[in-house]
C-alpha cells in the first residue's frame, strides 16, 4: 500500500520578523543612514558575541530573568536543567563586559557604535519582537566621564532622525538624580534604599497604566497618598526649555541630589536647544526601569504614535563596567530599529521605489545571443550601474513586463542585425540609442529610493 506524505504547512514563527525584498530595501537604507551618521561623529564599529554568562545578565536589573533565552546543546550529556549562557537582551551589558576585557588595548574615552541582533523572551505583539536589531552608541572613560557626553548622545540621534523619511521624533530627557533626590526629600528611602528603585519602576509605568493606577501602586508599595501625589506632580512636568527647574522648585521639595540632577538636565536641554531646536524636551516622568542607570536617561517617541512607546532610549551608567580596581562610567543611547520599522512598515508610512536593486534589465534576443547581453551587463556593472540579464529570451513585451513587476526602470535592447543598442525608460516609453561604455543612468534611478508615504 502506497501512502502519500502530507505537505508540511509552513507558518510564521511569532516574534521573529522577516522582510520582503522591498521592506529590506527600507531597512538597509535606515541602517546606512544610522551607520554613516555614527561614523561622522567618530564612533567606530564593534561587534560582541551573542551570548553572556546567565548570572551576569541576571544581575543587571529590571525583569531580565523573564527575558533571557538560555543556551544549551540539544544533546546535553550532563542533563543540566539550567543554562550557563544566555543570548544578550540588550547591547549595553555585553559592551560593558567588552570594555573590561579589552581595557588594556582601548583608548579612553572610548567611543563605539554597535549594530547587532538582540533576543528578548517577551510576548510578541505589534512592534515588539523576540529577535530584533538594535543600533547603539556609547562613550566610556576610566574613573570619571565628562558630563558633556550626556548631551552629545541625543544630538547624534536627532541628526539621524532628521535624515529619515518618517514623522517627527521627540527625544524625552530626564536625569535619574531628579526623581531620586525628590523622593529622598519626601522621605522615601530613608530606612530602605530599595524603596527608591521600587518607586522609580512604578512611576516608569505611567504611559502604560496611567496616573490613577500608578498612584494606587505607589500606595500599595507603602508610599503615603501625599507622597504618591507628589511623585505624580513631579512626573507631570514637561518643558522644551529649562523652565522645568522653577516648576520643580515650586513643589517645595529639597535635597542635594535633586540639585545635582536639575543642574545636569538643564545643561543637556540648553545644549539641545542650541544645536537641535525642537528635538529634545525635559520630561520628568522618564525613569528607565533598569537599575544600572544613574544619571541622564532618554526615551524617544514618534509624534502622533505615542501609544507605541519609545523607539530610542538609553542613559548614563557609572558602575556597570568594573574590574574591581577601575570603574568605567559611560553613557549610551540605542535605536530599536526593528521596533521602529514595525510601525513604519506596518502602517504603510514608508516604502521603497522598487523591489530590485537593478536599474537596468538587459534583454535577450535569443539564447544564441545571450553572451552579447551578458557582455552589455558586464560593461554596465563595471561603471557602477546595477543590472541583470533577462532570465528567458521571451518576446520583448514579456521581458518588459518582467522589469515592470520588479520596478526596474530601464530595459536594454542589444543591437539586432548589426544595429546599435538601445535603452528604454519603461515608465515614460522613451527609447534612445546607447552604448554600455558611455550611457549614464540618472542618479535617482541608480538605487531604489526610500520615501515617506501617505503625504
Amino acid at each position: 500500500m502506497t501512502t502519500t506524505a502530507r505537505p508540511t504547512k509552513v507558518t510564521p514563527l511569532s516574534g521573529f520578523p522577516e522582510y520582503l525584498p522591498e521592506q529590506r530595501v527600507v531597512e538597509q537604507h535606515f541602517l546606512d543612514v544610522i551607520r554613516r551618521t555614527f561614523e561622522l561623529h567618530g564612533f567606530p564599529s564593534i561587534e560582541t558575541r551573542s551570548v553572556e554568562p546567565v548570572e551576569r545578565l541576571l544581575g543587571k536589573g529590571g525583569d531580565a530573568d523573564k527575558e533571557i533565552y538560555g543556551i544549551h546543546r540539544l544533546a546535553d550529556d550532563e542533563g543540566r536543567d539550567g543554562a550557563e549562557l544566555g543570548l544578550h537582551f540588550d547591547l549595553t551589558v555585553p559592551f560593558a563586559r567588552y570594555v573590561v576585557e579589552h581595557a588594556g588595548r582601548l583608548n579612553f574615552p572610548f567611543r563605539r557604535h554597535q549594530i547587532q541582533k538582540v533576543w528578548r523572551g517577551e510576548r510578541p505583539q505589534e512592534g515588539r519582537y523576540r529577535e530584533f536589531t538594535q543600533c547603539d552608541i556609547d562613550v566610556v572613560d576610566v574613573g570619571e566621564l565628562a558630563p558633556h557626553f550626556e548631551a552629545e548622545m541625543p544630538l547624534v540621534m536627532a541628526e539621524i532622525f532628521a535624515q529619515l523619511p518618517m514623522p517627527q521624533m521627540v527625544i524625552q530627557v530626564n536625569n535619574r538624580k531628579i526623581p531620586e533626590g525628590f523622593y529622598r526629600g519626601l522621605g522615601i528611602g530613608a530606612h530602605d534604599g530599595s524603596e527608591i528603585q521600587q518607586t522609580l519602576r512604578i512611576v516608569d509605568k505611567l504611559d502604560k497604566v496611567g496616573p490613577d493606577k500608578v498612584a494606587d501602586l505607589l500606595v500599595e508599595a507603602g508610599r503615603t497618598p501625599e507622597q504618591a501625589q507628589a511623585c505624580l506632580d513631579l512626573a507631570a512636568i514637561r518643558t522644551q526649555d529649562t523652565s522645568f527647574v522653577e516648576r520643580v522648585r515650586a513643589l517645595g521639595v529639597e535635597h542635594p541630589v535633586l540639585d545635582e540632577g536639575l543642574d545636569a538636565l538643564a545643561a543637556v536641554i540648553e545644549t539641545g536647544r542650541a544645536s537641535a531646536p525642537g528635538a529634545m524636551v525635559a520630561d520628568l516622568k522618564i525613569a528607565r526601569g533598569l537599575d544600572y542607570y544613574t544619571g541622564t536617561v532618554y526615551e524617544t517617541q514618534l509624534v502622533g504614535f505615542e501609544s507605541w512607546g519609545s523607539f530610542c532610549s538609553g542613559g548614563r551608567y557609572d558602575e556597570l563596567a568594573s574590574d574591581g580596581r577601575n570603574t568605567y562610567p559611560g553613557v549610551g543611547i540605542s535605536i530599536g530599529l526593528s521596533r521602529l520599522l514595525g510601525l513604519l512598515l506596518g502602517k504603510g508610512m514608508v516604502g521603497a521605489s522598487r523591489k530590485s536593486p537593478s536599474a537596468v534589465l538587459v534583454a535577450v534576443t535569443d539564447e544564441a545571443s545571450r553572451g552579447e547581453s551578458v557582455a552589455v551587463a558586464t560593461g554596465l556593472r563595471a561603471r557602477g550601474i546595477p543590472c541583470e540579464v533577462a532570465p528567458v529570451a521571451a518576446k520583448f513585451g514579456k521581458q518588459i513586463r518582467f522589469a515592470e513587476r520588479r520596478g526596474i526602470p530601464y530595459v536594454w535592447f542589444p543591437g539586432v542585425d548589426a544595429g546599435g543598442d538601445q535603452v528604454k525608460d519603461i515608465r515614460s516609453g522613451d527609447q534612445t540609442d546607447a552604448a554600455a561604455t558611455s550611457w549614464e543612468c540618472p542618479y535617482e534611478d541608480l538605487r531604489p529610493q526610500v520615501v515617506r508615504l501617505g503625504e
